[in-house]
């Protein structure tokens, strides 16, 4: 839609997703001003916006004789009263010389199926365009950190958009600042899988899952390496707990999966996994080394783990310390 002539009077985007409306808005908005000679767009912020100053800029006529661009930046239907989002669907019907571009945030799928809500879209898709954008999934995360990185001057590879993804996790507003702050360190030359893991920050969950690689290999340094490095980037102990606890509860709902001939995809649909089961499989390969009563025991220790930390005034440093040394003698016991 964007490659061609912008002619309508409405777009309008709408998700459950932040970043896509902002970014498809921002884009709408370039192409809008560099269509209408530089025309200047008139911003009516608030997710309650004055209607009444949107009919006012929409009316407004131009001495150059371009159109009047104005912006309703994330809208929140539930914070207007229901005359307000009548009013902006009228105003969506009888524009003459103005285009409206206007997004909404949901908080859910089903804040979408509210009677504004419907009321809204309808009126967009009769008087211009209305675009709802699905939550993206890994692939699509990985293609849009692609582009994104074609449009800094910094090429990502399929390969190396995985791993950043990997590393850093789904939120694209971490990826577009971790695109901008890698494309700058390789001088807007290819970010390579190389930069990524030399410069890319990396999630707690990943920075757990290696340091759970260590104690499956009964390394007791370094688990402790990764365990201090992880203090030293600011992480609570008990975020940490957390972390490790998700992990090894992933590990024991495959472990049972396995037991009960179902895979990892099964048992993504009987525990209403969301997102990507790449995490499943991952778990499947750190359960084959482990007992089901190993796996039991293990999430025995990390569960007297929460507990000390959450009512004990014992040192958190040393008290992951001793769950580690007990969950690498566990395994060891095998």
């Amino acid at each position: 839609m964007l490659a061609q002539p912008l002619r309508h009077a409405v777009y309008y985007y709408c998700s459950t997703e932040e970043y896509l409306v902002r970014d498809y808005a921002a884009k709408t908005l370039a192409l809008l001003q560099q269509q209408e000679n530089d025309a200047e767009v008139t911003r009516i912020e608030g997710p309650a916006p004055s209607i009444g100053e949107a009919v006012a800029a929409a009316g407004t006529i131009s001495l150059f004789g371009s159109k009047r661009i104005v912006e309703l930046p994330l809208l929140s239907l539930s914070a207007m009263g229901e005359g307000d989002v009548s009013a902006l669907c009228d105003l969506m019907l009888s524009l003459e010389n103005a285009v409206l571009v206007v997004s909404t945030v949901f908080k859910d799928e089903k804040a979408m199926k509210t009677k504004k809500a419907k009321q809204l879209m309808s009126a967009a898709e009769k008087a211009g365009i209305a675009v709802y954008m699905e939550k993206p999934k890994r692939w699509d995360i990985e293609r849009i950190a692609m582009e994104k990185a074609q449009e800094l001057g910094a090429p990502l590879s399929k390969k190396a958009a995985s791993e950043l993804v990997e590393r850093c996790g789904a939120d694209l507003f971490t990826l577009e600042s971790e695109l901008e702050k890698l494309a700058a360190a390789c001088g807007y030359s290819e970010i390579t899988p190389e930069w990524i893991e030399r410069m890319g920050t990396q999630t707690i969950e990943t920075d757990v899952f290696e340091m759970i690689g260590h104690v499956n290999a009964r390394c007791e340094t370094a688990a402790m390496e990764k365990l201090a490095r992880l203090l030293a980037l600011q992480n609570k102990p008990v975020a940490i707990a957390a972390a490790l606890a998700g992990s090894f509860v992933d590990v024991y709902r495959i472990k049972c999966g396995t037991l009960a001939r179902r895979d990892a995809n099964a048992v993504y649909k009987d525990f209403a996994y969301t997102g990507s089961p790449y995490r499943l499989k991952k778990a499947g390969e750190t359960a084959s080394r482990y007992t089901l009563r190993q796996l039991e025991q293990t999430l025995g220790i990390l569960m007297d783990l929460d507990l000390a930390l959450k009512s004990s005034a014992a040192d958190g440093e040393v008290l992951l310390q001793t769950a580690l040394c007990e969950m690498m003698r566990i395994g060891g016991a095998r």
